[in-house]
């Protein structure tokens, strides 16, 4: 059974300190610094490792405990301490809660108020270049663990008086911070307050990460399809704000999520905007064509060498046969046992340390695609449909949807295997419905594609000169619709 925190603040500081000793007891890192301030006993309360010990000695005890005079409640805040955040509480619970955060919580003997002393100062990580996102142009900074830190960064890209930063606090027992960011003259409020009410109904004793929050307010659980962005950018998010989307930023996660998403926001890359309007088009069009490439040539392998042979020109069906010779499993095998192959390769470099993870993925995969030729188990043809599809699938800057359609590939291997170039489409077309149906936070999946704006498509496959960016997309609904005049 959980136990509650009191609310009330006794007068006897006495008891105060009895009951927030029994209530945090056998915590080492706890520290309770009782003194006096003339003839009346004070108490400061902090975790060690969490405030600010030099902040706290030279402007809290120092200016209270060599105070001679009279004092009044009021005299604490507005005469005596010299400390820019202070606030005052008349609920013991919100003391508690400010000090596990990193605060201090001060009280006074005869008075039933207590005094959180904005102290936070733990070792953080310092602002560095996102290791996921890596961009040709652009801002070298990404999120860090420290959630005001991030807001910072998104901050200093958006000096508008209207930017909003609401702070939530998730978890029944982690008490995790958390901010919604969004433009208030922007952003429709229909998604902004069903973004308010997706956190408010969670209900969890822990939130250690953003991708917790992530995967508890998504539309549908059950799809492969990521329906929330995230990223580590904060030029990313600031882009999505000024488009009307909603931000969620939280505490020890240097991912920010931004909601609503639609399926070409996960294609987009920062470059594409930073650059020339022809070299962006030019990326988008090859990401596009690697992305299919990826995705069904595989499938189309096995559909082509077990079904449909005689749709291969003469020599090339010669070429085939010939490099399969001796291998004794099926096309469909054979292809199954290279994607899990790469599958496990991927998942040993993402968990080894980097200079180690580098050389594992260059030697294992030369090391053990040469072997597996050199022993008949699959053939050479192989090897180069599983390192094109390895290649193409890697030019996806979103991991999500790279690994949704690690799914869908192994899907249309499965289909091809059963009925050919039969499965794959129809594969294809149950794929297609899937995400037709599906929405982010009311927002149609596939965004302009389902509405059919035709404004919105200056921003799909071509990107238009960014002086044609007039309006802000209309899907999203905004309520300022002019970007640019």
């Amino acid at each position: 059974m959980k136990e509650e925190i009191r609310e009330v603040i006794s007068a006897n500081i006495d008891d105060n300190i009895q009951y927030l000793k029994n209530l945090l007891k056998d915590n080492s890192d706890i520290v309770y610094r009782e003194f006096y301030i003339d003839n009346i006993k004070a108490l400061i309360m902090y975790v060690d490792g969490m405030g600010d010990k030099i902040l706290l000695d030279n402007f809290v005890l120092e200016s209270l405990m060599l105070n001679r005079k009279e004092l009044k409640a009021q005299d604490i805040k507005d005469k005596i301490l010299t400390v820019s955040d202070l606030k005052e509480v008349k609920k013991l619970k919100e003391g508690v809660n400010a000090v596990l955060s990193g605060d201090t919580l001060m009280l006074l003997d005869g008075m039933d108020i207590c005094y959180i002393i904005g102290t936070r100062f733990w070792p953080a990580r310092g602002v560095s270049e996102p290791s996921r996102e890596t961009v040709l142009r652009g801002g070298r900074d990404g999120f860090t663990e420290t959630i005001r830190f991030n807001t910072a960064l998104v901050r200093r890209r958006i000096r508008d008086t209207r930017l909003r930063i609401v702070p939530k606090m998730i978890g029944t027992r982690s008490k995790s911070d958390v901010s919604v960011m969004y433009i208030e003259d922007i952003a429709d409020d229909k998604i902004v307050n069903e973004v308010f009410t997706r956190l408010g109904n969670i209900n969890i004793d822990a939130v250690l990460d953003s991708g917790y929050i992530e995967q508890l307010i998504e539309d549908n659980s059950w799809s492969p399809f990521p329906q929330i962005q995230s990223t580590e950018r904060p030029d990313v998010v600031s882009a999505a704000l000024y488009e009307g989307r909603v931000a969620i930023l939280v505490d020890n996660s240097p991912f920010a999520i931004i909601v609503p998403t639609i399926l070409p926001n996960l294609f987009q890359s920062p470059d594409d905007y930073y650059q020339r309007w022809i070299y962006g088009s030019m990326l988008r069009i090859i990401r596009l064509f690697s992305i299919i490439l990826s995705l069904i040539l595989p499938a189309l392998y096995v559909a082509v060498t077990s079904f449909h042979p005689s749709i291969i020109p003469t020599k090339l069906a010669y070429f085939i046969a010939a490099s399969r010779e001796g291998v004794p499993f099926p096309a469909f095998v054979e292809a199954l046992i290279m994607e899990v192959n790469l599958a496990i390769l991927l998942e040993a470099i993402a968990r080894l340390p980097r200079p180690i993870g580098a050389t594992i993925g260059i030697v294992g995969g030369l090391i053990i695609g040469q072997a597996a030729v050199s022993a008949g188990i699959v053939s050479p043809v192989m090897i180069i449909i599983l390192s094109i599809t390895a290649i193409t699938s890697f030019t996806t800057p979103n991991y999500e949807i790279t690994s949704a359609f690690r799914i869908i590939r192994l899907l249309l291997i499965i289909a091809s295997a059963i009925i050919g170039l039969y499965g794959i489409m129809l594969t294809l077309i149950a794929v297609l419905i899937h995400i037709i149906k599906l929405k982010s936070f009311g927002v149609p999946y596939l965004g302009p594609l389902v509405t059919f704006n035709k404004k919105d498509f200056k921003d799909m496959l071509i990107r238009a000169p960014l002086k044609h960016f007039k309006n802000r997309p209309i899907y999203m609904n905004t309520e300022d619709k002019i970007r640019q005049k």
